[in-house]
């Protein structure tokens, strides 16, 4: 089976929403009541040792649902989108071949993106125009530039992705065009060529709060987090050697190895990653945007999540129901 085949053997299932929006406990639920196995959509899962503070799902939650895409990899070492893709379709297979479904749970919209829409990163780089981008700014600087010359890309991308950000800036400094606009332009032409199938043929649940709700959420789970030792865990990596580029971007380890040094106090390390988190959903929500959503409110309670994902996922409202956003 060729990788496309596999992407395309069946309809791909999906749980989305914002960090703190309760798609672990739901995941769970759906995956028992599907038959399915769950594929991690997060791009900070994958690193071992990162527990706490990407509140994994824990080993008991991993022998009543089985979960790949999560310890994957080491937190020193660059894990990229082409890395995951693989990783992904390896993991379809065995899944496929067991005659179980996937369903993918999770909150990185670049992956799912990836997944429904295929890759497409602009034209080759030029190491002179890159170099030259590299060499202009700081992260942020270089963020802040993306922000006013192409706001759809940066609202994309962390204004911690240093290697993003400066492949943004490099695409319009190339061709004199935003990457947000070239994206759109391929994925036109792709659904123009037949290809949009997978994208159509997927099945997309989101869980979504108020705001003002899952800003409360957001910081009671921070709180919960630091009370469980994320410390501890944010200085035993930085005692084995820290975070790389792709994993220091994780929220909160900053501040959480600041706790753990005594450099910061307690509730001032809640209010500063719970701010951060806050505003990490406002680009999760945008991102989400992009897709046809089935939403649930998360007021719904666990049971009626359920009752409608089962319907959604399982194929019982059909094409009608998943285009309502």
């Amino acid at each position: 089976m060729t990788d496309d085949d596999v992407l395309d053997a069946h309809p791909l299932l999906f749980l989305v929403g914002t960090t703190a929006s309760g798609k672990s406990r739901l995941g769970l639920e759906l995956a028992e009541r599907l038959d399915a196995e769950i594929v991690s959509l997060d791009s900070m899962s994958v690193y071992r040792g990162m527990d706490v503070g990407t509140a994994k799902p824990s080993p008991a939650e991993r022998e009543r649902v089985p979960h790949h895409l999560i310890d994957v990899a080491d937190p020193r070492d660059t894990f990229d989108l082409q890395a995951y893709l693989g990783l992904v379709r390896d993991a379809l297979r065995g899944i496929h071949a067991r005659g179980r479904r996937a369903l993918f749970v999770g909150g990185t919209g670049l992956y799912l993106a990836a997944l429904l829409r295929g890759l497409f990163d602009g034209p080759e780089t030029d190491p002179r125009v890159r170099a030259r981008v590299e060499a202009s700014g700081t992260t942020e600087e270089l963020w802040k530039r993306l922000e006013e010359v192409d706001p759809e890309s940066a609202a994309r991308i962390h204004p911690n992705d240093r290697r993003r950000t400066v492949r943004a800036l490099e695409v319009f400094e190339q061709t004199g065009e935003r990457l947000s606009e070239l994206q759109a332009r391929a994925k036109e032409a792709r659904w123009e060529d037949g290809a949009g199938a997978r994208e159509q043929r997927a099945r997309v649940l989101g869980i979504r709060w108020p705001v003002d709700e899952l800003d409360e959420r957001i910081r009671a789970r921070t709180r919960a987090m630091l009370e469980a030792r994320w410390a501890d865990e944010a200085l035993a990596l930085a005692a084995a050697g820290g975070l790389g580029k792709s994993a220091g971007q994780a929220l909160g380890y900053r501040e959480a190895l600041a706790l753990g040094r005594g450099e910061i106090g307690f509730e001032e390390a809640v209010e500063v990653i719970a701010l951060r988190t806050r505003q990490f959903a406002r680009r999760q929500r945008t991102w989400f945007r992009r897709f046809e959503v089935r939403w649930v409110e998360g007021e719904a309670g666990l049971d009626g999540m359920v009752g409608v994902g089962v319907s959604v996922l399982g194929g019982g409202e059909g094409e009608e129901a998943r285009a309502r956003t």
